[in-house]
């Protein structure tokens, strides 16, 4: 399976040098968004890449190196990068576009929607660094991608967990006709969904385990999080279900509402997001839609403010999406 361990590392309150996800001693894969695109374009010669002076930091290098005559290197111009893409997928191409979750949404968000979107052209945007997943403070915390995404007609929304979701998640969002956001993980990427027999289905959420007292409803890396507040809570015989909800927009209310109706338990949506736009407010909307009414419900999201700067463990205790912060506050709402 070609994976590693994340190596151990120091604790810092303050440098936002630290910027793995990846606790000390947990599986990871090394680049598994490259190495997928890598695989998939050697029977796809319709898909190039492209990017905006970030190869290496969206693991894109990967496919420059593999095909250098179908990668652009766009410089730092994220406007020409969604618009060039456009282009290209008018004359049959698959292009997949990557930079920073920031620059390819705030800085190249009007492009999107008039070039790529209005046409429904075949681009898959894989940006980097969503929600908070840098210490480098609000010029580069996408904490409203999804917010400003969920917005475009017929944008395909896409949030990972981990390597596994990742690397299956490629070749389906390849093969889906239209537009495509993914957030992406990049660099040494954690691995979990495998020991739960998971499969990535595009437009699908997937109960990863039940319990009877807690639903949590989780998108990206805090599927993970739920899944280790669920090993947690058992000790104090707290019984805690995970659905993983992998696309976002359509998202799969169907099974969301199979998971909670007829259940009285608390439901929980955790997103590495701000709590304003995103799939928290999404799963509330079809819970009322359908007139589903849990026993409970609670965000465990990003707050709606400009985050610190600093280490990615400091501020995930601080913003609440930490495992330990995490657990605490599925305990107090559950009085």
């Amino acid at each position: 399976m070609n994976t590693a361990i994340a190596p151990k590392k120091l604790r810092l309150t303050t440098s936002a040098m630290i910027a793995s996800i990846a606790a000390e001693g947990q599986r990871v894969k090394a680049a598994p968004f490259g190495k997928a695109l890598v695989e998939l374009a050697e029977s796809r010669p319709e898909i190039v890449g492209m990017t905006a002076d970030l190869a290496k930091y969206t693991d894109l290098h990967l496919f420059a190196q593999a095909y250098p005559d179908r990668f652009y290197q766009m410089g730092m111009a994220e406007q020409l990068l969604m618009a060039a893409a456009g282009g290209m997928a008018k004359v049959g191409l698959v292009p997949f576009a990557t930079t920073y979750a920031v620059f390819g949404t705030r800085r190249a968000y009007d492009f999107i929607h008039q070039v790529i979107a209005e046409e429904n052209l075949n681009v898959k945007i894989c940006c980097a660094l969503p929600g908070l997943t840098t210490g480098y403070g609000p010029s580069h915390q996408a904490t409203e991608d999804i917010a400003m995404m969920r917005g475009i007609p017929g944008l395909t929304i896409v949030d990972p967990c981990d390597a596994l979701d990742l690397e299956q998640a490629v070749p389906q969002i390849a093969a889906h006709k239209g537009p495509v956001y993914m957030r992406l993980a990049r660099g040494n990427v954690p691995l979990v969904l495998d020991e739960y027999d998971y499969k990535f289905e595009l437009g699908k959420a997937k109960l990863i385990r039940d319990g009877e007292d807690v639903l949590v409803i989780s998108s990206g890396f805090m599927t993970m999080r739920a899944l280790e507040v669920a090993e947690t809570l058992r000790a104090d015989n707290i019984g805690v279900a995970v659905l993983h909800c992998p696309t976002i927009k359509p998202l799969d209310e169907a099974a969301i509402v199979e998971a909670v109706k007829y259940k009285h338990r608390l439901v929980v949506v955790a997103e590495n997001h701000s709590v304003i736009g995103g799939l928290g407010e999404s799963v509330a909307s079809a819970l009322l839609r359908h007139r589903v009414q849990p026993a409970g419900f609670q965000m465990a999201g990003l707050p709606d403010a400009f985050l610190d700067a600093g280490a990615l463990p400091t501020l995930h205790d601080r913003y609440g999406i930490s495992r330990d912060a995490l657990a605490a506050r599925i305990k107090g709402w559950l009085g």
